[in-house]
Formats: structure tokens, sequence, C-alpha cells
């Protein structure tokens, strides 16, 4: 079955006397690996509520599009199931072919007809209805996504967001149990990939479908997400809302995906926490137990959670390395001069209003701005845990 058909497959619809946030599907185990080479996909488990839209985020090779493709059914599992409401689709010897399963897909190239009209590829998957229906539902579609007066358009007289929109009504016409889009935005320019995000999340949101998306991009996720599912290695570090997962990470990992992170060594003295830019209030350091009194954290910072203050070396935590100017703002690296005995100096990163400028090689004083929680780590998952790449 080709890309095209299966994103404009017939499906069933959806049940609209369903409970919201009930689960409408479930991955149980989910394992794949290719070959005699590691698992793509190592006991993957995870929960998709009724008309929600979940981002499946991470890097390059994490797993996130077999995952997709696993759902979609053009994957099968070496083990576990996927369960699309509380039916087997595949795994306990059964498997469901891709056009049964009610699933429509918007794939990153849009795979829209080059020899139709845009009504006649939003009308495609509904060759079965009977025609005053069809109608209705292409109306409909043309009407959500805000494009009657480009219904007689061939893709090539579209602009890219329009093509997208196209397809988004296309996978949408059937009324799909779920729709997926992989790396949806990534064929658009930079200033039209912003404006569709909140377009698109308007579209699935007044469909009322339910929708996984699949980026390796952090502000995507963040902005079109209810929640995200950050993987690494075949596995998923957390599953929560864009809030939790920025403020409350649960690994250094999923601290140094998304944004950037900086680590700044501490030790816990009962209602003091001490770090090399001063004292913080154990208080102010989120869900830090008892029984990390008297030992030594990573606490995480971001950049617009401190102020890098220019003074004379004698009072400075340390030094401007390295930055980067980003219009509106600037973001500095700062590495701090005192080091633990078995450690390198901590580093840090500050941003900065643009109209502030330092040079490098000024001294500083970092001070903590943050009113907010404070995420940390054991200091032991400082190397156990696999570091994220940084993110431009």
């Amino acid at each position: 079955m080709s890309d095209s058909q299966l994103a404009s497959a017939p499906a069933t619809a959806p049940d609209s006397n369903r409970p919201s946030g009930e689960t409408v599907l479930e991955l149980d185990g989910v394992t794949k690996h290719y070959g005699d080479g590691p698992c793509v996909i190592d006991d993957l488990s995870l929960s998709v509520r009724d008309g929600e839209i979940l981002t499946l985020l991470g890097p390059s090779g994490c797993g996130k599009t077999t995952t997709l493709r696993l759902i979609a059914g053009l994957e099968r599992p070496d083990d576990g199931r996927v369960v699309l409401n509380d039916e087997a689709v595949s795994g306990d010897g059964s498997f469901v072919a891709p056009e049964q399963r009610g699933i429509g897909v918007v794939f990153q190239e849009f795979a829209l007809f080059p020899h139709l009209t845009a009504e006649e590829n939003v009308a495609f998957g509904l060759k079965d209805v009977p025609d005053e229906e069809r109608e209705r539902r292409v109306d409909e579609m043309f009407d959500l996504v805000g494009l009657e007066s480009h219904r007689d358009s061939y893709p090539d007289e579209l602009s890219g967001g329009q093509q997208q929109r196209v397809a988004l009504a296309r996978s949408l016409a059937p009324e799909p149990e779920i729709l997926l889009l992989d790396e949806p935005f990534s064929n658009l320019d930079v200033d039209l990939r912003v404006e569709m995000r909140e377009e698109v999340r308007r579209i699935l949101k007044e469909a009322g479908v339910t929708a996984i998306s699949v980026t390796h991009d952090q502000e995507e996720a963040m902005s079109i997400s209810d929640r995200i599912a950050v993987m690494n290695g075949g596995k998923i570090e957390q599953v929560d809302t864009p809030e939790q997962v920025f403020q409350n990470p649960e690994s250094r990992f999923v601290a140094s995906f998304l944004g950037h992170a900086g680590f700044l060594s501490a030790f816990v003295d009962d209602d003091e926490v001490h770090t090399g830019i001063g004292v913080v209030d154990r208080d102010q350091i989120h869900g830090l137990a008892p029984q990390y009194d008297k030992t030594r954290i990573d606490v995480l910072v971001r950049p617009d959670d401190l102020n890098a203050v220019p003074t004379d070396e004698s009072d400075a935590d340390g030094r401007v390395t390295y930055r980067r100017y980003l219009g509106p703002t600037v973001l500095y690296r700062v590495e701090l001069d005192d080091a633990d005995e078995d450690d390198d100096a901590d580093v840090l990163m500050c941003m900065h209003n643009h109209s502030r400028q330092i040079s490098l090689d000024t001294p500083v004083r970092v001070e903590l701005s943050a009113d907010h929680d404070l995420a940390w780590f054991p200091r032991e998952q400082r190397e156990t845990q696999a570091r994220a790449p940084e993110s431009d």
C-alpha cells in the first residue's frame, strides 16, 4: 500500500460517545529490531488519550518514526502489542492491515496527487461514500482549513502552507480514529513553520481528532502538543505536558534535549543548597528528598534563570567564554571558577536582552533570578545518563 493511499484510506468514524481523555491507543511492551542489529524500539509502552495531540520527540535515530510506522501498521513489532480501541491490531497473533485501522497519515512531503485538484485530493478517500455525503464532507473540510477559494487549484499552484492544509483535509475527510503526522513542518520555511503550527493545532482541535506527531524540533513539540513523549535509544524517557517535561525533566537527557541546560554542582546542607554562585534555599529545589541531605547533586538552570553581571576579578564567579547573538537576545556561556576536586568547572548559559553587551573573557558574577522551583539530579547520573546533543 502506498503512502498516498494510506493517507487517504477509508476510516471508521470516531465514537462520539467516548468520554474525553479515555485511552484510544496503547503500545504495550513493543519491541522492534532489524536483522541482527540492536533494538530500534525496546520494550516501549505508551497510552494515547482521546482528542489529545501527543508528540514523539527525540534526536535522529531514537526510534520515533519507527514507532509511528508500527502504529500505522507499516511495520510489525517483534514483540508486544499495539491496541486500538481495546482491540489488538498488532501482536497476540493478530495483524490488522494499515488500510483497515482507521488511521490517517500526513507525510512530510504531503504526498498530494499532482494531477488532481485540491478538491479531488480531499475527496480521494471518500470514493465509497454516497455522493451527497461526500460533497458535504468535502465542503466541511475546505471550510475547516480555510481554502474554499482554492478548491480547483492543482498542488503546484498552491504554496507550501496551502499544500499542507490540503493534505491535512484529505487525511481528516474519512474521519480517522487517529491522525499521524510525520515531521509535518519540516518542508516549510521558518516563518511559515511557526504560522502553520498554530493553524494545524487549531484544525486538529476543531476536528476533535486524536493526533500523534513526530519531530526532533523542541519548539515545535512545545507549541503544538498536549503531551510530549521524549524518546532516546528506542525508549521513552518521559511523557507529560510540555510545561512538565521542560520544568521538571525526569532525566539529564530530557533536561539537555529540551532547550539549553546548565548543571550547577551543589551540596545539600540541611535547609541550604550550596552552589558555585551562592546559596539556594532548599525549598526552591523541586522535590528534594530528606535522604539527599549531606550529598552532592546537580541543579538544572536554564539561560533565563540566570544573570551575568560584569565585575572585578575579586568578585567574579567565572568568565564569559562564548556568546551567540540571536537578535532580540544574546546567549552567553559562562565557565565558573570553582570546580569540585574530581570535576571540571560548571558551564552555565545566560540569556540577556540584546541591549546588554558583554565582551568575551569578561569576569562576571552570576546571579540566580529564577522565581520558580528548580529541577535537580543525583550526582551519580552525571556519568550514567546519556547526554543529548546540543540544540541550536
